[in-house]
């Protein structure tokens, strides 16, 4: 398997032998904005929207709605594609819900994660009246139905759970098991008594619950565990509370190819299995169906997004290993080091050609640095362009400054043309909060 499995939406390998993305030429795009660069193919985020909402439409005969995870990928250009596309929109931090608001995103169509959110996000929060607070501890509870009281509202809330389910994905990414930061768990009681509590607070209105078992799984067997789990636990409150569960959101974490051997499922068909889990398991424990919820962000824009980088240095060391150096590194995309997350490549300007020389690609930080080990590539040479796969979630949002890197810019596109969305970083603005010297 090589190039041609890793062709997504508007990509193709034109007359000239080179990438395409969105009828853009690479070494074209590369010519106009530079590199490190980020492409975004926008029809193929649009595609998928689509795609989750479809399938959604065809297996749930109730209200669903297809909340976007803003943290895998978040401009004000992807906010109003979201709202264009009519998803929800999941923020976990003060600075996402800031984007989102200034981008005009519908305020109700939001939904708030975070297992801190300081006063002053949660004032923000209730202030603009979003639509669901995903609230995570007890001491929560109580700041912001007293931070609600102060602004004369009544804020709307899910409590995330802890369903106990471990997905088969890196343990930095998993989110569900018992030993985690977030929500309540819900073997210990605490969950129980966080409805209670929350029931009792006047200036809170509880919907239902969430739970978010990890990311970059590949299979559906979590979900049927985490959905049983989910229910069962809404028949106790049930019984205990009187409450009945009007709203169940499941979170997100469809894995996404990173490399031709992945194999996730599609979004149908894990639209479709999770649909009829909980169909099925709702029924069983007598609840009418519920207003279903995903958060799903990489499976959105992850294969949408490629990292054109140029090739600086190519360095041979007998025997041992050849080394690809390319213009960035760690700090636009610091999964490698973080995750050990595995990439596919090709060089862009020689797609055509047949790989025939094994490399590892380097960045260019100060640290070993390595974005790809043992990659098949077609005659790297200094000026190449290398296009890097699969880099639209968790890249951009990850970026840093490290070694003084400005970040890198963004473009999308579509038909031919290609949108600035995000300018490239100068100098002068690595220094923009540093005070000046005397």
């Amino acid at each position: 398997m090589g190039v041609d499995s890793m062709l997504r939406g508007t990509m193709r390998v034109n007359e000239l032998g080179h990438l395409e993305i969105g009828g853009r030429d690479c070494v074209d795009l590369v010519k106009e904005f530079g590199t490190p660069l980020y492409v975004m193919d926008e029809t193929l985020i649009r595609e998928n929207c689509k795609r989750y909402k479809n399938a959604f439409a065809q297996s749930y005969p109730t209200e669903t709605r297809v909340c976007y995870a803003g943290k895998a990928f978040l401009t004000l250009a992807m906010c109003r594609l979201i709202e264009e596309e009519g998803l929800h929109l999941d923020v976990a931090s003060g600075g996402e819900l800031f984007t989102a608001l200034q981008a005009k995103f519908p305020s109700e169509r939001i939904y708030m994660h975070g297992n801190f959110k300081t006063d002053e996000e949660l004032t923000i929060a209730v202030r603009h009246k979003i639509g669901r607070i995903v609230v995570d501890c007890m001491e929560e509870l109580e700041r912001l139905n007293s931070i609600a009281e102060k602004n004369g509202a009544v804020a709307d809330i899910m409590l995330r759970l802890t369903p106990g389910v471990e997905a088969h994905t890196h343990e930095y990414i998993r989110t569900g098991q018992i030993d985690t930061k977030f929500g309540f768990h819900i073997e210990n009681g605490v969950a129980l008594e966080a409805v209670k509590k929350a029931l009792s607070l006047k200036h809170l209105r509880l919907h239902g619950f969430h739970c978010h078992i990890g990311s970059q799984i590949f299979e559906i067997e979590p979900y049927r565990i985490a959905i049983e789990q989910m229910f069962s636990f809404a028949e106790i409150v049930r019984s205990e509370t009187g409450f009945v569960m009007r709203e169940l959101n499941l979170g997100g974490g469809l894995g996404v190819r990173y490399t031709p051997e992945d194999d996730p499922p599609t979004i149908e068909t894990f639209v479709a299995s999770i649909c009829e889990t909980v169909r099925e398991i709702a029924s069983r424990f007598g609840f009418d169906p519920p207003i279903l919820a995903v958060e799903p962000g990489r499976s959105i824009v992850g294969e949408a997004g490629t990292t054109l980088y140029t090739i600086g240095v190519v360095k041979e060391i007998p025997k041992v290993r050849t080394y690809v150096s390319v213009d960035g590194g760690m700090s636009d995309n610091p999964r490698p080091a973080l995750y050990g997350a595995r990439y596919f490549a090709v060089i862009a300007n020689k797609a055509s050609q047949e790989p025939n020389k094994i490399v590892t690609v380097a960045g260019k930080h100060c640290e070993s640095d390595i974005l790809i080990r043992d990659i098949p590539l077609a005659d790297p040479q200094p000026g190449d362009i290398l296009a890097v796969f699969t880099t639209g979630a968790y890249h951009y949002s990850m970026a840093s400054n490290y070694n003084r890197f400005p970040r890198p810019a963004v473009v999308f596109v579509k038909d031919g043309k290609a949108k600035l969305v995000v300018r490239r970083e100068t100098y002068d603005e690595l220094l923009r909060c540093d005070h000046k010297l005397d």
